[in-house]
Formats: structure tokens, sequence, C-alpha cells
């Protein structure tokens, strides 16, 4: 009787313990819900184009988190000392300068838009309807001078010297069959010149703080295609030693979608095109 009882004893701890160990692992071990943070350093507020690339990657068990910085100098310098992982601010020409005035190893690992620059104008409807000796108001800085210039050749107003890129200047125009007389003044104020001239070349972020819409109310819009190379294109970059990381491209790959084309047209109205292929 006492060897019986005792085997009761153990039978019962025996089962007790295995009902005890298997409460244990339902109950105390949790579900593996670990994420990678991927840091991307911005500029500004105004990133709406990035919601569903975040959406997207956490699917992915990827948390994209946006590091937004107040001007242009530090992104990179951020990205270079390991404080971000990636960032998207700047076209090649931006990118270039930087690294070859700081000699960062950054690379880009994906294109994403160029900031239209378009024609406007009170005066008339189309381009065909420019005169001769219109006045036409463009940026006086180099860079968006030229641009300003590209997209009026493209517009078929002006011909520029082939050899002189995508920065030409005005002594590059070779053609003015219209004899169009160019006002040169400060980017922030060529929207203040349109009830003085026949039509002007605006940027995209003044034309939106004007009340323009970049899709809607020019009368010529910019392009891609108008430049011979991807100086005006914006990028994401990386660190060139993770240029390869696959977490990396697999937000370029979500980031250059047709849900970011959709947010390019809706929430900015035009004023970013997509620049991938």
């Amino acid at each position: 009787m006492k060897n019986k009882k005792i085997l009761s004893i153990l039978l019962a701890l025996t089962i007790t313990a295995t009902f005890t160990a298997c409460g244990k692992s339902n109950a105390d071990v949790k579900e593996d819900t670990s994420t990678t943070t991927v840091k991307v350093g911005v500029v500004g507020e105004s990133n709406e184009m990035w919601t569903p690339v975040i959406e997207e990657m956490a699917k992915e068990g990827i948390n994209v988190e946006l590091i937004s910085f107040t001007d242009y100098a530090t992104p990179n310098r951020a990205l270079s000392d390991g404080e971000t992982d990636l960032n998207a601010f700047q076209h090649y020409a931006y990118l270039n300068k930087e690294i070859e005035n700081n000699g960062y190893e950054i690379t880009a690992i994906g294109d994403t838009f160029i900031s239209a620059m378009n024609i406007y104008s009170d005066k008339v409807s189309s381009v065909s309807e420019i005169a001769e000796g219109a006045k036409i108001a463009v940026p006086n800085d180099a860079t968006n001078e030229g641009r300003a210039l590209k997209i009026l050749e493209a517009a078929k107003l002006i011909e520029i010297d082939a050899n002189a890129g995508d920065s030409p200047e005005l002594g590059d125009i070779t053609q003015n069959p219209l004899n169009i007389e160019f006002v040169e003044v400060d980017a922030a104020n060529v929207y203040a010149l349109l009830p003085d001239v026949t039509a002007a070349v605006i940027n995209c972020n003044y034309a939106l703080d004007n009340g323009l819409n970049p899709g809607e109310d020019s009368i010529f819009q910019d392009n891609v295609s108008y430049y011979s190379g991807n100086s005006y294109v914006n990028l994401i970059a990386a660190r060139t030693e993770d240029a390869n990381n696959e977490t990396y491209l697999k937000i370029v790959e979500a980031y250059q979608s047709d849900a970011v084309k959709a947010i390019y047209a809706d929430t900015f109205k035009g004023a970013y095109i997509p620049a991938w292929k």
C-alpha cells in the first residue's frame, strides 16, 4: 500500500509538472516581433510620398523612420557618419558636388523624381502664342537659369549650343527667332513678375507657394527627357559600402511604385515628376 501511495504521488507530480511546463511555453514565450529599422534622412516636412513606402515595408518587418533635417548640408554628413542609413533629398548635381568637396563615400542607389520647372503665363494659354519681342522671366542663378533655358528650348522657343550640356547660359543660345528678352531675377521673385512679362519659368516650390497648380496652370511642362544627363534627377543615397544592401534596395523598389506616382500627381499637383524607368 505504501508503495502504491508513493507511486500515485509521483504520478500526480509528473502530470502537474507537465502541464506547468506546457503552460509556460504557451504563455511566457513571446512571439518574435523583431523589426529592422532603417533611418532615412529627408529635408522639410512635406514627405507624404513616403507613406506607401513605410506601409509596404512594415509588412516585411522593416520600419522606415524618416529623420527630418532643416538644411541641405547636414543629411549627407549624417549619412556618412552612420547617423542615418539612407537619405532622399538631393539631385545628382548636388551629391556630386558634396562628394567632391567633402570626400563622402556615398552612392545613389535609386532615382526618385525631378522637381518640375514649368512655363507659366497670365497673358497666353500656349507657347505657340508667344510672339516677337516677348519678355520671359527666368531665375538668375546658374543652376536654375540653365534649367529654364533647357525648358524653353524644349518648347521650341530658342536653340542652345549642344556642347553646353544641361546647365547652359544665355551666351549659349544659338537661335532666338522671336528675339525674346530674358528678364533675370532671383528664383523666389519670378512669380511676382508674371503680370509684367509674357511668360515665366518658375520652380515648382515657388509655384506651389503662390497657389499655382503645376499640373494644370502651366502652359508648358517640364520632363525628364529634356535633359541629356541626370544632373537634376533626385535620388535615394546610401553609404557606398551599403550600395547592395538587400533591405535598402527593397525600400527603393517600394518607392518606385504607382502608389508614389499617385501622390506626386494628387498631393503635389504634378510638382514632382517620376524619374525612374
